[in-house]
């Protein structure tokens, strides 16, 4: 029973919409209706500006960051459930929240946060790859799959040179495949010539 509450609350963690939140609270805006109706930073960004944008990405982080720690409640402490295991959920439910119709963001951010919980270094290389690749770019969307590359090499070196973690393997694959997946149309619009790129870096 243990484990069945903990991925519904990793899950539910995953599902907390802050873009669509933050819009309405704070903005009396509902981003859906809005740039590319997409309930993620980027939109946000460009919906609603850096300010909100900032704030959306970092409480998007945290949702995979603290359903990752969630073994570490003394709650959950008997269970035997690996961590990452935990973090997959919560992408899952920023993909498809139950509390936005279960159309989500394109699990970027909260893979980040998966990540800085669970293996922080990959997260500080990814972090600052973000920046260069995007300064290059000007493309978020590029920039997000380019990343899911980064942290495949990152993973795949540090199995074979320095600590063999094949779960943290398998779930990189994993993240990076969603990350591809969400960005199918941004795909499309790259190879056309017609993605947005940002204006403020």
């Amino acid at each position: 029973m243990n484990i069945v509450i903990i991925l519904l609350l990793a899950y539910l963690l995953g599902s907390i919409p802050s873009a669509l939140w933050i819009g309405k609270l704070f903005y009396k805006t509902d981003i859906r209706k809005h740039g590319s109706g997409n309930l993620g930073a980027t939109n946000t960004f460009r919906t609603l500006g850096v300010k909100a944008g900032l704030i959306v990405s970092i409480l998007d982080i945290l949702k995979g960051t603290a359903a990752t720690l969630l073994p570490l409640l003394p709650f959950f402490s008997v269970t035997d459930i690996h961590p990452l295991i935990l973090g997959v959920v919560a992408v899952v439910g920023h993909m498809y929240p139950i509390f936005a119709n279960f159309k989500g963001g394109k699990a970027v951010a909260t893979s980040g946060g998966v990540l800085l919980a669970y293996h922080w270094p990959i997260f500080i290389l990814m972090l600052v790859s973000f920046f260069i690749v995007l300064k290059l770019s000007k493309m978020v969307s590029f920039t997000s799959m380019v990343l899911g590359i980064i942290g495949l090499v990152y993973t795949t070196l540090y199995n074979v040179f320095y600590e063999i973690d094949i779960p943290l393997l398998m779930v990189i694959i994993l993240l990076t495949s969603f990350v591809l997946y969400r960005h199918r149309a941004n795909i499309v619009r790259i190879k056309a010539g017609t993605e947005p790129k940002v204006k403020w870096l």
